[in-house]
């Protein structure tokens, strides 16, 4: 309940805001975007996705970003307060990070108090873990897995191509957590996490299972976890009802994501595979 209400103050909190800058920095500010966006965007190949993308921001606004929105989680969550749990992940991670396709940021790896089964990606390479999907892990297997996704949402750059659909206001109070009075506007972070958590397209949940899965073998680790997790989270799905950060909430059937994962092992298909699937057929 604490952290509903959070949500919906910083919403209200952002609103007000807003009337109170006035409408001349909100014109300001959105002259300040459009001449940004046409000098500082770059279109390049993404290898996750293997398409050209126009991206607004570079690697290094990406990374500051996250800093800026990370900062905003640790005081809303507390950290796992047990090292051996933070060493586990920290070290899975690392292993991931050194085959993904994206090498030209720094990854980090952390465990919050949270009983959901959750994970999350931020923009530059910040990937939190609830303490309540630990627990739901079999192995290092399953758990790389897990990781493996949430690097894949960095690798294709999710966040950053989310948060640049959404532009508007939204977009403009991240731009503002830039200026030298941070002080005032750090609800930008907060709204911007909202954003990102409120999920991401289907078609983008499916991809990251993919390279979870490739980039869990590439580290050394059986990709057949990221199955068995996705069974383990179909049980717990069946036995709770939906909460508001559920990491059943926003992402696609099961049935769906194990058979895109099957596909990118060369596994064969069943008849379970093709129940509560997606009609629109999955890319790569």
């Amino acid at each position: 309940m604490r952290k509903e209400v959070y949500l919906a103050s910083t919403s209200e909190a952002g609103r007000r805001l807003f009337k109170k800058i006035g409408i001349k920095i909100f014109v300001i500010l959105l002259f300040v975007y459009f001449v940004i966006w046409l000098s500082g965007c770059a279109t390049e190949y993404n290898l996750a996705t293997q398409q050209e993308e126009r991206i607004f921001y570079n690697t290094e606004k990406e990374v500051r970003m996250g800093k800026s929105i990370s900062k905003a989680v640790e005081k809303e969550y507390e950290l796992v307060d047990d090292p051996l749990i933070q060493k586990r992940v920290e070290d899975i991670g690392k292993k991931i990070a050194e085959v993904c396709d994206r090498k030209e940021i720094d990854y980090h790896f952390k465990v919050i108090e949270d009983e959901e089964v959750n994970a999350f990606a931020l923009p530059g390479g910040f990937i939190y873990v609830h303490s309540g999907l630990i627990e739901q892990v079999a192995d290092d297997n399953e758990l790389a897995c897990v990781l493996s996704h949430e690097v894949g949402h960095i690798v294709a750059r999710h966040s950053i191509k989310k948060l640049q659909a959404a532009m508007g206001y939204n977009f403009l109070l991240i731009l503002m957590t830039q200026a030298p009075d941070r002080g005032k506007l750090i609800s930008g972070a907060n709204l911007a996490f909202m954003e990102i958590i409120s999920g991401y397209s289907r078609e983008d949940e499916l991809l990251a299972d993919q390279l979870g899965a490739r980039y869990a073998k590439r580290a050394g680790y059986n990709p057949e976890g990221m199955i068995n997790f996705l069974q383990t989270l179909q049980d717990v799905n069946r036995r709770k009802p939906l909460r508001p950060k559920s990491y059943f909430k926003t992402h696609p059937y099961i049935p769906d994501r194990i058979r895109v994962v099957k596909q990118e092992l060369g596994q064969e298909l069943t008849f379970d595979d093709y129940i509560n699937i997606e009609q629109k057929p999955h890319g790569q």
